[in-house]
């Protein structure tokens, strides 16, 4: 079964990763361009994380995981190499009110993290259900090539457009047909 695509509101999430490695440091890159509010833990944290951690004053612990250590948090990060462990922080989650991603075992998995495009208010997120993840990367690299930069500001004059006119049916095929021009210019200069 196919994953239901959502965009989800950090702002009061608190989120934990149990790992310090590679993989655990890809999931914290990417955690980043949406919150702080992120909390590790593991035996050892490679140099990438150390310096995250320095950087975004993000909290963690130098330790073995343990159970219990998963309360308090709505999102949950397994990036270990122990398939037990990634399995019994799955299967203790079962116990909380949390979305947990266990990296190397999708059956463990509530979500899964996609491959996105993030242009400041842009977010453009690929997946293929864990199906081909090279497939969903090498879209992501075609459409941030197919989208210009200039998308950032005509993402903001849109943003005040929608602030200073009246809601209606005018204000909405406005916005629409500006869109749709917009989207125009790139084939043109593409030709």
């Amino acid at each position: 079964m196919s994953y239901f695509p959502a965009f989800l509101k950090f702002d009061d999430k608190k989120i934990l990763i149990v790992g310090g490695g590679y993989i655990a440091y890809e999931k914290l890159d990417h955690l980043l361009d949406f919150t702080t509010n992120i909390t590790l833990i593991a035996k050892d944290f490679s140099d990438e994380i150390e310096e995250c951690i320095d950087k975004h004053f993000l909290k963690s612990f130098k330790k073995p995981y343990e159970e219990g250590d998963i309360k308090g948090y709505d999102i949950i990060i397994a990036a270990v190499d122990d398939f037990n462990l990634q399995e019994a922080i799955y299967m203790e989650s079962r116990n909380h009110k949390c979305l947990c991603n266990c990296v190397d075992l999708q059956q463990y998995c509530d979500f899964i993290f996609p491959s996105y495009i993030k242009k400041e208010d842009l977010t453009i997120a690929v997946s293929t259900s864990g199906a081909s993840p090279a497939m969903a990367k090498h879209l992501r690299i075609f459409l941030s090539q197919v989208i210009p930069d200039s998308i950032v500001d005509f993402l903001k004059e849109m943003r005040g457009l929608r602030k200073t006119m009246p809601k209606g049916k005018e204000r909405m095929q406005f916005l629409d047909k500006k869109a749709e021009d917009y989207i125009k210019t790139w084939s043109n200069n593409n030709e």
